[in-house]
């Protein structure tokens, strides 16, 4: 596994060459036992609370264990060689498990320290049906609320004056859709139908279409959904179209008629679009460079994938940025990290002249849970 702070595939190669082997064995072993050991430290508590026989414990910790390993099997593309149903279970059941571990980690914690201030009685954490009752009931009713919550998708509406624009423009722009395992076919035709209602002149695709796998896009021709758009389509790439493979994404942008603008700009009547590419390439232009090749007499609109360094849009008087890749860390309390990482990490942002929206985007990575956060598509008019 990677290090939490190095966030592209990029950072990580730098990473790798640049850290001293002492400084690679640390965060190995850090990035490699913290989640090992935070398993374990579930484990336990469920084996204690659980009151059955030896044999039913251990196999609810073999499963809760063997949950979260499945994980690494999308992370090494193992499910890129499996049947389709199995890869899409291995998939959901893998990646959902983290978040469910992370739930269940807090819970326990909490209640460990209930013990220490004598708040909790011991009998509350060992062989106790009610507890477990409790416990296992809360859960199912969080994920199913946060499951819930995922599905429906927020509509954001942003309404923007300049004197650049002669008749009202309507956008909808979107980011983080994450087709894949778990984003099929069926439902990006939902969201395209969603796109589709607003009439807009415009769409607008800030990066991560693609979740990591182009397999699942490909067995199911994903991009003939995009073709049900009845407006042209700009997008930038984003880092999960790295990790695709650039040429495979770029490939898949043409099959889908989406129109990639990597490091470019284009005029579309009184608005010019920039797209940058992300910064998973060390070699991508400055924006001072592309902003070159931009009609500044236009309303400029800039996408960017991952929303570092705001203030060089500022600098280049661009009008607004639309950028994702946070997801406002899908869950709760991760949204605190993202919040501490980015100057704004959600939602509508401001720097001089230049307005900002950060989405927390369409789709989602791994499991589909919305806990503290939302799934959503943003609506723009600019007049």
């Amino acid at each position: 596994m990677k290090p939490f702070l190095v966030n592209n595939l990029a950072e990580w190669k730098l990473f790798r060459i640049f850290a001293t082997p002492k400084m690679k064995m640390m965060w190995m072993l850090a990035f490699t036992l913290l989640p090992l050991l935070a398993v374990a430290y579930i484990s336990w508590h469920v084996w204690c609370l659980l009151p059955m026989s030896w044999i039913w414990k251990t196999l609810a910790v073999v499963l809760l264990a063997g949950s979260f390993l499945l994980m690494f099997a999308g992370i090494w593309r193992s499910t890129d060689r499996m049947p389709m149903t199995l890869a899409v279970a291995v998939y959901e059941i893998g990646t959902s498990s983290i978040f469910v571990l992370l739930y269940l980690f807090m819970l326990f914690l909490v209640l460990d320290l209930g013990r220490l201030v004598h708040l909790v009685p011991r009998t509350l954490l060992y062989g106790n049906w009610w507890t477990t009752g409790g416990i296992a009931l809360f859960m199912v009713g969080l994920f199913l609320y946060g499951n819930l919550h995922y599905r429906h998708k927020y509509r954001e509406e942003l309404t923007f004056e300049s004197p650049k624009v002669t008749k009202p423009v309507r956008l909808v722009m979107m980011s983080d859709l994450h087709l894949g395992y778990h984003n099929r076919r069926e439902e990006l035709h939902r969201w395209i139908d969603l796109m589709n209602d607003e009439q807009p002149d415009l769409v607008l695709i800030a990066g991560d279409i693609i979740d990591g796998s182009m397999r699942p896009l490909k067995d199911e021709r994903m991009a003939e959904e995009f073709r049900r758009l009845k407006v042209p389509v700009y997008a930038c790439l984003g880092n999960h179209e790295y990790y695709s493979g650039e040429p495979d994404a770029q490939q898949f942008y043409r099959d889908a008629g989406i129109r990639l603008l990597q490091d470019a700009a284009i005029v579309e009547g009184d608005l010019c679009i920039i797209g940058r590419d992300d910064r998973t390439n060390r070699h991508r232009d400055s924006l001072g460079v592309i902003m070159r090749k931009a009609d500044r007499s236009k309303y400029c609109i800039l996408l960017d994938h991952q929303p570092y360094h705001l203030e060089q849009a500022e600098r280049q008087h661009v009008d607004f940025q639309f950028s994702g890749h946070t997801h406002y860390g899908q869950v709760w309390p991760i949204s605190w990290i993202t919040d501490a990482i980015y100057e704004c990490a959600f939602g509508r942002h401001k720097r001089g002249h230049t307005d900002y929206y950060i989405s927390s985007g369409l789709g989602i990575w791994g499991g589909k849970f919305r806990i503290g956060t939302r799934s959503e598509y943003v609506v723009v008019t600019i007049k």
